[in-house]
């Protein structure tokens, strides 16, 4: 049966809609890593603080608080390729506006934070859309493995990009990671508009929507208790276990002394790591009860938190960010994987937009929070109570979902 389920898995690539979506996000999201290598770095090089990289990343994120269930009805209701290339093309001017100001000399850290609350705001509205995208191309017996194989470009992409970057802030400078992040988009927004198909819903499931409100259905998502586990373990691992991408940087420069390019090399292994949970996730029989995977591999990213605070040794870093990756890429993909095939077709949009709250809006709290303990007591001891909390929490939580019923899958078939 594994060995069965990756090669169905694996088909789904040689689907015209669904291999030419995969191959844009992967060109997309390289461009992205790109940047996100570099943003910090730059910023870092630009005087800031370490508070400010911390604040940065919360500009990129805390829109979700406001904006990320807004972005669900709108993906409910809106053609999703419009709702995509518009604020794609927006975000594409982000980059190229820190490309000008490089060329100029004009760039200062506040004008870069500015450009993330940009970035983070048309993230918010647009991201359920994105993300609701895959099981709307797909069978609902495939989304599992579907989001599988999107979470294997976007771990890949997290090898190439900060690969790329390593290269390019070695030789050409920034200039060159957000150059290459503002042509990225590209190529996602033309097959956004080409070959993802216009949204459309049946009668029945407008119906729905309209009679229950903007946000049915939500209410009733947090308070069963399979997919409100499913939620927790995820934000609960945003908050404490995010900031470890975001802070290391700090922890590379200030901690180990390295450069740009040992940087770049030891994220780029985080995406090894993440390439390495994705792939293997292909290989888990999609009827199986992914709770325990989720939960296991939430407790483990906390663990590697407590081992990047007390590692003597740079070479060791690497490593670690790599179980680290994989930890993050297993419990992510679990959990929107249970939550999207449980969800109810018209309410997608909605669902995902609870899950990316969960996801980002915990990375927004823990990046401040994160930002602020590091800048009075070190990165170290911060990222140390970080971890050690995070194990502890997940492990509780874990026995509390597996106590609870699994719901029936959403309604509808077919085609999700």
């Amino acid at each position: 049966m594994p060995a069965s389920s990756f090669a169905d898995s694996l088909h789904l690539l040689r689907s015209r809609r669904f291999g030419t979506f995969w191959c844009a996000s992967l060109l997309s999201s390289v461009g992205t890593w790109a940047q996100q290598v570099a943003q910090p770095w730059l910023l870092l090089s630009l005087g800031a603080s370490s508070f400010l990289v911390g604040l940065d990343a919360f500009a990129m994120s805390a829109p979700v608080w406001l904006l990320t269930l807004p972005g669900g009805v709108l993906a409910d209701r809106a053609d999703r390729r419009r709702v995509i290339a518009g604020f794609q093309s927006v975000q594409m001017l982000c980059p190229l506006a820190i490309v000008v100001l490089l060329v100029a000399g004009g760039l200062q850290p506040w004008i870069v934070i500015l450009l993330s609350l940009v970035v983070g705001v048309t993230d918010a509205l647009s991201m359920p859309s994105f993300s609701s995208i895959v099981p709307s191309i797909v069978e609902r017996r495939q989304i599992p493995a579907a989001l599988a194989l999107n979470a294997t470009q976007f771990n890949v992409s997290r090898v190439a990009g900060p690969a790329l970057a390593g290269i390019m802030l070695a030789t050409i400078g920034a200039i060159g990671c957000f150059a290459l992040s503002a042509l990225s988009y590209l190529p996602f927004i033309g097959v956004a508009l080409w070959i993802l198909p216009r949204h459309g819903r049946s009668d029945a499931a407008t119906g729905q929507a309209s009679q229950a409100g903007a946000f049915a259905g939500l209410g009733a998502l947090y308070r069963d208790r399979y997919l409100r586990g499913a939620l927790l373990t995820t934000f609960v691992s945003g908050v404490l276990c995010g900031p470890l991408i975001t802070f290391c940087p700090v922890l590379v420069r200030e901690v180990f002394h390295g450069s740009g390019a040992q940087f770049s090399a030891a994220v780029a292994t985080f995406g090894l790591g993440g390439v390495a949970g994705a792939v293997g996730l292909l290989w888990v029989d999609p009827r199986r009860d992914r709770r325990w995977l989720s939960a296991c591999f939430a407790a483990l990213h906390g663990a590697t938190l407590v081992a990047a605070a007390l590692n003597p040794l740079f070479w060791l870093l690497p490593l670690i960010l790599g179980v680290a990756g994989a930890s993050m890429s297993v419990t992510n993909t679990s959990s929107n994987a249970l939550l999207q095939t449980a969800a109810p077709a018209h309410l997608r949009g909605r669902t995902v937009s609870v899950y990316m709250l969960a996801m980002r809006g915990g990375l927004a709290i823990g990046s401040l929070v994160t930002g602020a303990l590091v800048a009075h007591f070190g990165i170290r001891e911060t990222l140390l109570v970080n971890g050690a909390l995070a194990l502890v929490v997940q492990l509780a939580l874990g026995l509390a979902w597996s106590r609870a019923p699994a719901p029936t899958p959403g309604a509808g078939t077919g085609r999700a």
